[in-house]
């Protein structure tokens, strides 16, 4: 008979053997409004255990649970006899990393239910879930307008949020506009267009993709409005509101590349003036320098030996100096 493997014992303080505690069930990380016939469901980070719920409680393709627990899912939207699979992107400024990243956001969508799965908390629709859950009048007032009203409200609200972060752009850029043409500051100022540069690149990485989704999600969406309802100027304003985005991710982009041509030539200019500056020292300097070599050489020369030959140099040269740096000036060189 094989011998099988005899629990670990703890002490107590008394000195008396005990068998360990069992270890608390596993619960999955599901929360969950229903109200007028409608379920909003929201699982934060997906694991095994909350797939299973979903398996458990919900019929969805196989294929769908692969896309939730990936890391790297484009946007989509897969169109089922039953429900709807979206995946969305929204920009989330990462304060570890200092720069923009895309969170990502998992929706199943149908008759009764709506099931959001972010990889990340999104701002706006933990805010939205918030007051749901706290307010009774709020979440009556959306779950009675079905599913679709809904998933606009979401995605309407997670879009709305990328306001503010272009707003802050455009305020980065007016600042650096500004900076270019102020104090010397090169490369302090270049790197911060580098570091605006990225953020409109990932920015514009996150929006891009999403743009065709959202127009065939406005061709879809009949299936989950509700009938006594016309939803489709709803839908047709979050198009709207990303086509905006992309339109400012357009201007901003246009701006940047502008100002980085920009700083570039002010540098190359003051690098001009104090080549000027200096190839005019250099002229200025080079006549008293002649003087002062043929005067200097180890081989007789007019006035040697005579006070009043040096000074005749000397003068010459201040005469010679002071003509050369008047002319300069009056030619704008100096």
């Amino acid at each position: 008979m094989p011998n099988l493997p005899r629990p670990r014992l703890r002490r107590t303080r008394a000195g008396e053997l005990v068998a360990p505690l069992p270890p608390e069930p596993q619960v999955p990380k599901v929360e969950e409004i229903a109200a007028e016939g409608l379920r909003w469901v929201k699982i934060d980070q997906p694991g095994s255990l909350e797939q299973g719920w979903l398996e458990e409680n919900f019929d969805f393709h196989a294929l769908d649970y692969e896309d939730v627990l990936s890391r790297n899912q484009r946007p989509k939207i897969d169109v089922y006899d039953d429900y709807l699979f979206i995946v969305l992107q929204f920009p989330i400024f990462d304060p570890a990393a200092g720069r923009l990243n895309a969170g990502e956001l998992d929706i199943f969508v149908g008759a009764g239910f709506l099931i959001t799965i972010p990889n990340q908390p999104i701002q706006p629709v933990e805010y939205l879930f918030e007051r749901c859950r706290q307010k009774e009048e709020l979440r009556d007032q959306l779950f009675s307008r079905g599913s679709g009203y809904l998933l606009y409200r979401i995605v309407d609200d997670s879009f709305d949020y990328c306001f503010p972060m272009l707003r802050k752009i455009g305020n980065k850029l007016d600042r650096l506009e500004e900076e270019i043409f102020g104090e010397e500051r090169s490369e302090e100022i270049v790197r911060d267009i580098s570091n605006v540069k990225q953020e409109i690149i990932n920015f514009r990485k996150v929006i891009r993709p999403q743009r065709p989704v959202l127009r065939d999600l406005e061709k879809v969406k009949e299936r989950y409005l509700s009938p006594d309802m016309d939803l489709e100027i709803y839908f047709d304003d979050v198009v709207d509101a990303n086509e905006r985005i992309w339109d400012m991710l357009e201007n901003d982009k246009e701006v940047i590349e502008a100002l980085e041509d920009t700083n570039e030539s002010v540098l190359s200019h003051r690098v001009n003036d104090i080549l000027r500056v200096l190839t005019s020292i250099s002229v200025i300097v080079l006549p008293l320098t002649l003087l002062a070599s043929i005067w200097g050489m180890n081989v007789a020369v007019p006035g040697e030996q005579d006070m009043t030959a040096f000074w005749v140099v000397v003068g010459a040269m201040v005469i010679l100096l002071v003509g050369m740096v008047s002319y300069f000036r009056r030619r704008g060189w100096l």
